[in-house]
């Protein structure tokens, strides 16, 4: 509550002026005059008048339009990010600052950054910078920057409901129900209570770390690997085990849910021959990155029943083609990039990034947990 308190606080101080900007280090400050700043959002439409807390989107435009128009910058935004006609490509010859999003990501590549002359700071309305080419962004000196922490509570809960879902083998129900049919028995001979079930999650973050508590309730067996083992206290407190070797812990686990960035070391991390060795009949909850599996081997094993049940709402590429294969799977809750788009999660991510560009602005620092590349070094994570 504390921290939505402070995103709607930054929300309502959106007509405030910023001093001038001081002069510009590479970076982290601005030089003088106008900036252009680009945002890439998805759009809303028809939907965009039903909240009007409702800014993630193009329509919303995180709420800063007026404010950075009021000190004389340029803020174009746009959902158009493919192909070489489109309106992103537009501007990438003279913008000085890029917003992403995940939830409908610009991939700015390598060959984009080469062209973006007059860019300075990338900047991602959430989390997770894996559609930015960090390794080009740091050899060309750019700031890459996120919102930590400003979906960890949307994506954990949105975890936790697709565990239940597929436990309790929701979805063929509730399509039972549109389909106007009634059978108990289609439903219940596969329905699971969660008690007593070992759950693994594969990174404890901040958001597997939150997902461990949110799990604790329900009585479960608990196990995480990391790189870095969680605070002995914590630990206790939350009732989890650290697994030193991932291969170890997979085959133990009921239900595995996947909480680790995607990296060089991660893409494909869940191949044919790795869920192979998973428990037959695992469920696995997937809300960090689609390319952390391999997309074809996760369709098969849910085909042959080796995976009785997978959710998630990430996909590779997005927006998911129509014919991608986790689209007409069985035993699968798929939904688009969701989770940590709440109303919630926009109005806290919005804040960040308004706070991030007056940093900007203003030649200062961005809390240290922000940066995913500074002075040309990736974070830990992404390393």
């Amino acid at each position: 509550m504390a921290m939505l308190r402070a995103a709607k606080h930054a929300m309502r101080s959106l007509g405030s002026t910023a001093p001038e900007a001081a002069p510009f280090s590479r970076m982290l400050h601005a030089s003088p005059g106008s900036k252009k700043i680009v945002g890439v959002f998805y759009k809303a439409n028809e939907y965009a008048s039903l909240n009007p807390k409702f800014v993630g989107c193009v329509e919303g435009s995180l709420g800063i339009r007026d404010w950075l128009e009021s000190q004389g910058h340029q803020y174009i935004v746009t959902d158009d990010k493919e192909g070489p006609n489109c309106e992103l490509e537009k501007h990438i010859h003279d913008m000085h600052v890029l917003i992403t999003t995940p939830f409908h990501p610009a991939y700015v590549t390598a060959e984009r950054i080469k062209r973006a002359k007059n860019l300075q700071l990338l900047l991602t309305a959430g989390i997770g910078s894996d559609h930015i080419d960090l390794k080009a962004a740091a050899e060309a000196g750019l700031t890459v920057a996120e919102v930590t922490g400003s979906n960890v509570v949307s994506v954990a809960e949105d975890e936790l409901m697709r565990i239940l879902i597929l436990v309790r083998n929701f979805v063929p129900g509730y399509l039972q129900v549109i389909k106007g049919d009634w059978n108990v028995a289609g439903i219940a001979y596969r329905a699971y209570d969660l008690e007593g079930k070992t759950v693994g999650t594969v990174g404890a973050g901040r958001i597997g770390k939150l997902l461990l508590q949110r799990l604790k309730p329900f009585n479960c067996n608990l196990l995480y690997y990391d790189r870095i083992k969680m605070d002995p206290a914590l630990e206790k407190e939350i009732g989890a085990k650290f697994e030193e070797d991932l291969d170890t812990m997979l085959p133990k686990c009921d239900i595995i849910v996947i909480n680790t960035p995607l990296t060089e070391k991660t893409r494909g991390m869940f191949n044919k021959e790795r869920i192979g060795k998973l428990k037959k009949g695992v469920l696995i909850v997937n809300n960090a990155r689609g390319a952390i599996m391999d997309t074809q081997a996760v369709a098969d094993a849910c085909s042959s029943g080796h995976i009785a049940g997978y959710s998630g709402d990430v996909w590779n590429p997005q927006p998911a083609p129509k014919d991608h294969p986790w689209r007409y799977m069985p035993n699968q809750a798929m939904t688009p990039h969701i989770s940590g788009t709440t109303i919630d999660g926009q109005l806290r991510y919005a804040a960040g990034v308004k706070d991030m560009l007056d940093c900007y602005f203003k030649g200062q620092e961005f809390p240290a947990q922000n940066y995913i590349v500074k002075e040309g070094k990736l974070a830990s994570q992404y390393q």
